[in-house]
């Protein structure tokens, strides 16, 4: 009777075991969507006077300093989407920023830091369709594997018709882009046409085929927290690889409180289906300072796992010249001139 008992212990042991690695499996996967859930939208309710009381006590945190201020900072870099999406945009300012993007610290100070073999560059290069056969091709020249991330679907108002959206899709994908950065239709989520979103985030995501799929919610023009909540919710569902904030273009960009409705969403939907996706700040993050203050926001609500690029992007184009003279500041205890550093 006791070795019975003792194989049925086993056997159910056995199954916890098979189970827990299963579980694992599915959390280390890239998120596959669900299907549409109207009903979970329609109980969504967004505690505003909540929310900005917790981002005003994120941002009034005592900072780090010192040696763990430095060693933030290069984390930060080591984050950063390096963007330039310009008009003027040209085949050789598009190389100097990929060779920034792989010597985004000056030698001589990670050198001071002892930190100059361990490979620091930023996690991306983010340019327009048009300039990703330039950005491939730099990135080659100069040996290192950066992805380049490259915006499509009518960027940055998504206002143009569902064929030409996947088809710059198609196009980026097929120029070398490993990660897309599209944009949704804002009037979609203004109108309440949820099904219709769900539907176009799919579709993209099937465009992208194994390039990664960063889903922008334009927050400053979706009118309200709920509404950001939501469209997060759908491009989840969707399939989407990390939602993003902001193109960058819109009067109000990346705000703490949204990025905190956000990262909410992304902690709901984890616990929900095991699938873990990243998130990406972007516009108007300048100051090294703007940087931490994201981190934090990241390691507080959903911990050291998303502190990595595989879960957390900065979208920038100016940060890290402000982190670079922070170091440097760091390393060397006075502020450079501007023609000390070489500009991204």
């Amino acid at each position: 009777g006791s070795s019975r008992k003792r194989l049925r212990l086993l056997a159910r042991e056995g199954e916890r075991k098979r189970a827990l690695v299963g579980a694992a499996r599915i959390m280390a996967a890239r998120n596959q969507g669900t299907e549409l859930d109207l009903s979970w939208l329609a109980r969504v309710r967004v505690n505003q006077p909540g929310v900005l009381r917790r981002a005003e006590q994120i941002q009034t945190r005592r900072a780090v300093k010192k040696n763990w201020q430095a060693a933030w900072l290069l984390r930060a870099v080591t984050c950063i989407d390096l963007t330039t999406l310009s008009g003027d945009d040209t085949p050789s300012n598009v190389c100097r920023l990929c060779y920034k993007a792989k010597h985004p610290i000056r030698d001589d100070l990670l050198q001071a830091m002892n930190m100059h073999d361990k490979g620091i560059t930023t996690a991306a290069v983010c340019v327009y369709p048009a300039r990703v056969t330039d950005a491939v091709k730099a990135l080659r020249a100069a040996g290192c594997n950066i992805p380049v991330a490259s915006v499509a679907t009518g960027f940055p108002a998504g206002q143009t018709a569902l064929k030409t959206r996947l088809e710059e899709i198609r196009i980026a994908v097929e120029d070398g882009a490993k990660e897309i950065d599209i944009v949704i239709n804002r009037t979609l989520v203004l109108t309440g046409q949820w099904e219709v979103l769900y539907e176009e985030i799919r579709q993209f995501r099937q465009a992208c085929g194994n390039a990664h799929m960063k889903t922008i919610l334009g927050t400053g023009e979706l009118g309200s927290l709920t509404n950001v909540y939501k469209a997060s919710l759908i491009a989840m569902m969707a399939g989407s690889d990390f939602i993003k904030t902001s193109t960058g273009k819109e009067a109000v960009n990346a705000t703490l409180p949204v990025g905190l409705v956000m990262v909410r969403a992304i902690r709901d939907f984890f616990w929900r289906t095991g699938y873990k996706v990243g998130f990406k700040p972007a516009g108007g993050i300048r100051t090294a300072k703007e940087a931490l203050v994201w981190l934090s926001l990241m390691k507080e609500e959903l911990g050291d796992e998303w502190l990595k690029p595989e879960l957390f992007r900065l979208g920038a184009s100016s940060l890290l010249a402000d982190i670079e003279r922070q170091i440097y500041h760091h390393v060397t205890g006075r502020y450079a001139a501007y023609y000390d550093l070489p500009m991204a």
